[in-house]
């Protein structure tokens, strides 16, 4: 017999079966399944870039690419929406929305960002005038009618990591208080990330400090027995969550290039703390923050190997060159401490903003 006509009759006895089934068991429902198959997602959203990188007062394009099934053309009432991640990844804060002609900014994002639009499935994000705080994880959504689809994107600054702590001494920050001493000094509290890649970059410090997700970690290139012990391996200790309102600590800062002009101020005689304020503002300025210090060592390789005052009462002294009485081991923003503001005299380092 031919295959054809064996399939004809396995056919033929399954109908038969399932008809004299029916006779025998009357009360009983058959259940028949469909199986469905799809080509996959008719609309998907990818980002030719995961990570863009910028810097503090410059522009950014975040990529956000629109792919469409043939059968589907853009509609009017495609909705793409552009949101912020917050540092501990629990919230999305709204950036950018825009449905056909309609477009909103949002909080601190108003008036900054707009669609590149170089095309009706470009969904990439511009951000200008790039702040400290833009840094972090974006998410592009579009969604038009029942198809959808989502891309992340990072947007990383150029800058430096710097450990900070008051005048008071250190372990004396909570959370809340870290934050605000950072952005007293031209910064904002670093991420993991911005850590991670500063202690890949030989930093080394044994004082634990807050970061922006809420943890408390600090790097070690160098084990020792004072640091977590010298039988230990490198890296990033971890002292996970922290209460943000209870436990204190230090802090690590992060910032990035300025506007202006940093300097080492020319002045006959040393001055108390006041007058060096004064002597900053006689000259058009102010006197500098130590994000600022940071920021014109790192990123600008700014030597001056004279203690001056910093905004916040410490004397410190930027050296890239490292010389003999004068950071000889290492490239690094010496710290003299916070002298008495009265009676020490010291220079002072001045910052003149560009408008």
């Amino acid at each position: 017999m031919s295959p054809v006509l064996l399939l004809l009759a396995a056919l033929t006895s399954v109908a038969v079966a399932a008809h004299e089934l029916d006779l025998v068991y009357p009360e009983l429902e058959l259940s028949r399944t469909i199986y469905v198959t799809e080509d996959g997602p008719r609309l998907s959203v990818d980002a030719e870039q995961l990570t863009v990188t910028s810097r503090r007062g410059g522009n950014a394009t975040l990529p956000c690419r629109i792919r469409m099934d043939q059968s589907l053309t853009p509609s009017r009432k495609m909705r793409i929406k552009w949101s912020k991640m917050t540092s501990d990844y629990l919230k999305e804060v709204d950036v950018f929305v825009a449905m056909d002609y309609h477009k909103r900014s949002y909080g601190s994002f108003h008036g900054r960002v707009h669609l590149r639009g170089s095309s009706p499935l470009d969904a990439s994000l511009v951000i200008t005038e790039i702040t400290l705080e833009d840094y972090g994880r974006y998410k592009c959504e579009v969604i038009d009618g029942l198809e959808d689809g989502t891309a992340v994107v990072s947007l990383d600054l150029e800058g430096v990591v710097f450990p900070y702590s008051p005048r008071l001494g250190r372990y004396n920050l909570n959370f809340h208080e870290a934050e605000r001493a950072c952005r007293a000094q031209d910064a904002v509290v670093a991420s993991f990330e911005q850590l991670h890649r500063a202690w890949r970059g030989k930093l080394d410090w044994c004082n634990a400090g807050w970061l922006s997700d809420g943890s408390v970690q600090y790097p070690i290139t160098a084990p020792r027995e004072q640091c977590g012990g010298k039988n230990t391996l490198p890296g990033v200790r971890n002292y996970g969550l922290r209460d943000k309102d209870k436990n204190r600590y230090d802090v690590f800062c992060f910032t990035s290039h300025y506007k202006g002009r940093f300097y080492y101020l020319i002045h006959p005689s040393k001055l108390t703390y006041n007058e060096a304020v004064a002597a900053c503002q006689q000259d058009g300025a102010q006197i500098a923050k130590v994000g600022q210090m940071f920021a014109a060592w790192k990123l600008l390789g700014y030597d001056r190997c004279d203690a001056g005052w910093l905004a916040d009462g410490s004397v410190r002294y930027p050296v890239s060159r490292p010389r003999r009485r004068c950071s000889p081991t290492e490239a690094a923003v010496r710290f003299a401490g916070f002298p008495d503001k009265k009676h020490k005299l010291y220079g002072v380092y001045c910052f003149k903003g560009q408008n």
